[in-house]
């Protein structure tokens, strides 16, 4: 069984090697698709032997790594940021579980530890930081979300016991740059939840209204706390 691991980068320069040396002995096939990066990202890319791919770099982060999804040619797709890192053990264990023959399952979730401002993050429902990054190729796609994408699986998914690191802040100028680009995303999502959501519920309040104004009448009056709920249900969920 091959194994392709796919990125999405933009100005990575100070992540990639590192992510990309610890897939050295795991990786068939490396898929990198880069937004236009200014630095030395694709240089680096290219040195570990990457099929890079220059585009654009859109606002929604799930696009470019949809992409290096698309491009991977391996049985199986290990998804990854540039600033995580896949240790031995897991690295043993990813070749392990996609060399089973009989193995039914599609994709795995790895426990991902979060190293923040000098130490792991173990508390606090911070660890396992369980992330769907393994799967079948055909078998997963990400949603079209701004931010958080997790991967959707047809099929079976199981679970690795072996952490995947990921250096997500390694000082707190870096921190509020990430922070602030995730607020404004997540800002601008909920924005348009809210817009779609208040578009669908007017759409029930006309349907109503319409149904109400062409039967003149409402014989049975508490017929009309069954038909609100029921027209919201089907105009808003």
């Amino acid at each position: 069984m091959k194994l392709s691991v796919v990125l999405a980068t933009f100005n990575e320069e100070k992540n990639l090697a590192a992510c990309l040396d610890s897939v050295k002995g795991l990786a068939d096939e490396i898929v990198v698709v880069d937004g236009g990066s200014d630095d030395k990202t694709v240089e680096i890319g290219k040195s570990f032997g990457a099929k890079v791919i220059i585009t654009t770099n859109p606002p929604i982060f799930h696009i470019n790594k949809q992409k290096a999804i698309d491009e991977a040619l391996g049985d199986w797709i290990l998804q990854l940021d540039a600033d995580e890192r896949v240790t031995p053990e897991l690295s043993k264990e990813i070749k392990s579980e996609i060399r089973n023959p009989k193995s039914e399952i599609n994709g795995y979730w790895i426990p991902r530890k979060n190293w923040f401002l000098g130490r792991f993050l173990m508390k606090g429902g911070q660890y396992p930081d369980y992330t769907l990054r393994l799967y079948r190729r055909g078998k997963g796609r990400l949603p079209c979300k701004t931010v958080h994408e997790q991967a959707m699986v047809d099929g079976k998914v199981g679970y690795l016991k072996n952490s995947l690191i990921h250096m997500a802040d390694t000082g707190f100028s870096r921190y509020l740059v990430r922070w602030n680009r995730y607020t404004d995303l997540i800002a601008q999502e909920i924005k348009e939840q809210f817009r779609e959501k208040e578009k669908r519920q007017n759409n029930a309040i006309v349907v109503f209204c319409q149904q109400f104004i062409m039967t003149k009448k409402i014989t049975n009056l508490p017929s009309i706390s069954i038909i609100m709920p029921t027209l919201n249900s089907e105009r808003t969920l």
